[in-house]
Parts: structure tokens; sequence; C-alpha cells
């Protein structure tokens, strides 16, 4: 049997075509990131949040009352257009999606893409993403 692509279906990936009933599913679900959403939740972290930067990022972080991990991207039009501002900001998501297990829980955290993260690699930003953690002492020791 031979696959024609990965596609996904009801957050589990496939092999298969999207039109094959009978699709082999790995299982693999995809996890959500509470994110904030509104002006005020990021005003809130804004002004009291502790704020740390480097080269590439600025990330406030403060504790919330939810017991859940929350993150909010922000990416100006001083980094590039659209295309470039869209990629920062994936590139930071999955950073936090990859590293959400090792970051305590109760956390509202907003990253704010600079200039020079434009044009870097997953590498580049994910280590800046941890830098700017383990400064803020939200990473746990246990994992």
């Amino acid at each position: 049997m031979v696959f024609s692509s990965i596609f996904r279906k009801d957050n589990i990936f496939c092999l298969g075509n999207i039109t094959d009933r009978f699709a082999v599913c790995m299982g693999i679900f995809m996890k959500n990131i509470d994110s904030l959403k509104n002006y005020n939740e990021f005003k809130n972290v804004y002004d009291n949040g502790r704020s740390y930067a480097n080269k590439y990022l600025v990330m406030y972080a403060i504790r919330n009352e939810e017991n859940r991990r929350r993150l909010g991207i922000s990416v100006s039009k001083k980094v590039g257009n659209s295309v470039v501002r869209h990629r920062v900001t994936r590139l930071i998501r999955e950073s936090f999606r990859l590293n959400m297990n090792l970051l305590s829980s109760g956390l509202s955290i907003v990253v704010v893409g600079r200039a020079a993260a434009k044009g870097r690699n997953y590498k580049e930003i994910e280590s800046a993403f941890m830098h700017l953690c383990k400064l803020h002492g939200i990473v746990n020791n246990n994992n």
C-alpha cells in the first residue's frame, strides 16, 4: 500500500488520500494552545508582569488564577511584511508548544518579536525563547 499524502482529519494525522475512507491514522493529537485574546488580557500582562529581553524576543510573564499556560504573541510591522511577521509568530508558537511541558502552569505569557528575529531559524528562536523562560524562572526543574 502506497500513501500519497499525510493529512489531518479531526486533529488526527492520517496517511492516505483525503477521499480514502480507510486511511491509516497514526493517532497523534494536536495540542491546543490557550492564547490571550483581547486587549485587556494583553494589557494586564504588560502592566503587571515582569519583562526580560534578549536579541530576538521580549517576554512578559505573570501568574494567573486559571492554572493553565496562556500565550500571547505580538510582532509589529517593524519586523517586516505579513509573511515575515507570520513566520516569526509561527516559530514562537512552535517553541512554546514543544516546550510547554517544561514550563510552570498558571502563567500568562506575552512574547514580542523584535526586528532581529526576521530571517532567523527555529533553533535560534527556540533558544531565545528558552533563555527568557529561564530568566523568568518559569522552567520546572523536575523535568
